[in-house]
């Protein structure tokens, strides 16, 4: 009997030689897709419809703004009135975009693979939360930008633009706010179902439902719980900050007095900290779980 016989076949495959990118190349890496998996690039055309055409809205009411003001010589809406304005739509955003950014992974059980590279837990979320942050960031700072820029070419000299300018920054600011607290909570809801159906709801449910307990809050007759009211919903939190930290961007008609905060400005900005603070918490926590099963 023939004793058994191989032959090794040099097909060509090679180690690798090259330099190894390492930690923070991976978090880039995750950080660009997250911010273009967000707005839909890289990924087919029925994925892009929602939030380009919610970038369409928010573009056309910011030129619409700013020829409409143009024209009458009067500002119709600050920058930071603006962010307000347009959060029912950011909260629809995030709806759709946390779930592509985590449930999508969860579900398809690629995450094994993520932490099998040289990446710590901690980084896959954080990365996905920067990402989410930024998408969110540039929905309401791009079209700031386009109210600027109007401003600035309308204005009389130069003295115009940089007042125009001082405005633009505490907008922009406002904005990261908004950005920062609606994905903080936007992620982790969508981080605890791989299905994107119930993360997209939970997401809703969260930020709607939470309204009616400001207004029930807001009609009781201790006066400290109508001041406080503000902080039983993500929304009415970071408009409350931002009342207290830029009040004249924020209500610029001097007959109307807006929500009234009393001494309570620095425990909404306190809350919102902690809300985040919290969330990224929870979120961490998550994935070490997963991490470890």
């Amino acid at each position: 009997m023939s004793e058994p016989t191989g032959v090794i076949h040099d097909i060509g495959y090679q180690r690798y030689t090259g330099p190894r990118l390492g930690r923070r190349a991976v978090f880039g890496a995750l950080y660009v897709h997250g911010v273009r998996t967000a707005f839909g690039l890289g990924r087919s055309a029925k994925a892009k419809i929602f939030p380009w055409l919610v970038v369409g809205i928010v573009l056309m009411v910011a030129g619409a703004v700013t020829a409409i003001g143009s024209q009458i010589g009067e500002t119709l809406m600050t920058y930071a009135q603006f962010a307000d304005s347009m959060s029912w739509l950011v909260i629809f955003f995030v709806a759709v975009a946390a779930p592509e950014l985590v449930s999508r992974d969860l579900r398809s059980g690629v995450l094994p693979l993520y932490f099998s590279r040289p990446l710590p837990t901690a980084d896959y979320p954080m990365a996905k939360l920067l990402a989410l942050a930024t998408a969110l960031w540039m929905l309401l700072g791009a079209p700031q930008l386009v109210m600027f820029l109007g401003a600035a070419f309308t204005g009389n000299d130069m003295g115009a633009v940089w007042d125009e300018l001082l405005d633009l920054v505490p907008g922009l600011l406002y904005a990261g706010l908004w950005a920062v607290v609606f994905a903080s909570v936007g992620l982790l809801i969508a981080s605890l179902t791989g299905k994107r159906a119930f993360a997209a709801g939970g997401i809703v449910a969260v930020f709607l439902m939470t309204t009616p307990i400001v207004g029930v809050l807001s009609i009781l007759p201790a006066q400290a719980a109508n001041q406080l009211a503000g902080i039983a919903s993500p929304s009415t939190l970071v408009q409350g900050v931002g009342i207290w930290t830029m009040r004249d961007q924020v209500i610029t008609d001097p007959d109307a007095l807006g929500p009234d905060l009393g001494a309570f400005g620095p425990v909404y900005a306190l809350v919102a900290a902690l809300l985040v603070a919290a969330c990224v918490a929870l979120l961490l926590a998550r994935y070490r779980k997963v991490a470890a099963r």
